[in-house]
């Protein structure tokens, strides 16, 4: 019969299975603990405990709940803030840490991302330079107004750097099976912060919101031929993919924030978003458990909109295009005046 894991082989377990190939665990364990090599291996073994020091660096330092290692029952959750502005963290270093979160997701065996989306899903952004610029200027504008930036004016110019790690992220989401659950409004946020960018004056080129309305309205096109072919792809290249991998659904009214479950190789996190766009994470098995079960119950109340469910689908998408559609008249019209 075999032995049940002890905690401290989980933890190990789970560390390792975070870290990239070329990190040697034995070495970061030796350098954490300020321990010789084979002091470490002989903890990695079990063969020696952990002390309660030893194991509060650890958990410091990988950023492990002591909630979701114990198993504690109780309604006190451990979360992680990501969250730009805080402790020097600006939008590059935030997008980076997504890009480390999405790479251990993607290299997971066994993975699933379910998605929530209040506003559009931020790995879209960088289907197309244009909104990729116009959502880090907004960003800017919103979450770092002493940046200095307060007089900048918007042009479609999106800074190569972040553009780039933006793509990468993008590259990595659409390889990994994800549910998405929409609502009518789930486009409403970008349309609101253009019309009130453009009213504001903060267009340095009047066809520059045209053009912003252009790309969304191909944009919109490309989401829907995602949920027509059952897999997501980068816009421009092969439609190619694996079926059934991306599915869609339609909430009328209950998509009421963005929420993120991530499930890797039988690990759960939810990342909740608060103040535009930043997260609260937390590994929390009993919390994860209470956010798997409320976006299922989600996704019961709601019409799955990808397949071969095409004449709800074409609705859906013909109601947020009229949105843009609607947006563009209005701007024509403050233009005129």
């Amino acid at each position: 019969m075999t032995e049940p894991e002890s905690t401290q082989e989980i933890l190990f377990r789970s560390i390792r299975s975070g870290l990239a190939p070329n990190i040697y665990f034995v070495h970061e364990l030796s350098e954490l603990l300020e321990i010789s090599y084979d002091s470490a291996y002989r903890r990695i073994r079990g063969e020696k405990e952990l002390s309660l020091e030893e194991l509060k660096k650890v958990c410091l330092h990988y950023k492990i709940s002591i909630d979701s290692l114990f198993n504690f029952k109780n309604n006190n959750v451990i979360f992680n803030s990501l969250a730009i502005g805080e402790d020097g963290l600006d939008i590059e270093m935030w997008l980076k840490s997504l890009l480390v979160s999405i790479k251990k997701i993607h290299a997971a065996a066994d993975r699933e991302i379910i998605y929530a989306a209040m506003d559009i899903p931020v790995f879209y952004y960088f289907e197309f330079p244009e909104i990729a610029a116009f959502k880090i200027y907004f960003w800017n504008k919103a979450l770092i107004p002493s940046g200095g930036d307060e007089k900048k004016m918007f042009t479609l110019e999106v800074p190569e750097n972040l553009y780039e790690i933006g793509r990468q992220l993008l590259s990595l989401y659409v390889k990994i099976p994800t549910i998405e659950i929409w609502s009518e409004e789930t486009i409403s946020s970008v349309l609101r912060q253009i019309e009130y960018c453009f009213v504001s004056g903060f267009f340095a080129r009047k066809e520059d919101v045209f053009r912003l309305c252009d790309v969304l309205e191909s944009w919109l096109n490309h989401v829907q031929t995602q949920a027509e072919q059952g897999f997501q792809f980068v816009h421009g290249s092969t439609l190619r993919g694996v079926e059934n991998n991306y599915r869609l659904y339609h909430n009328e009214v209950l998509v009421s924030d963005n929420t993120i479950l991530v499930k890797a190789d039988g690990q759960k996190t939810s990342y909740n978003t608060y103040n535009v766009i930043n997260q609260l994470i937390t590994t929390n098995p009993v919390f994860c458990d209470q956010i798997e079960n409320s976006l299922r119950n989600l996704m019961q109340k709601s019409t799955m909109i990808s397949g071969t469910s095409a004449k709800e689908r074409y609705r859906f998408f013909n109601t947020l295009h009229e949105k843009v559609k609607a947006l563009r008249s209005r701007i024509e019209r403050l233009a005129e005046n």
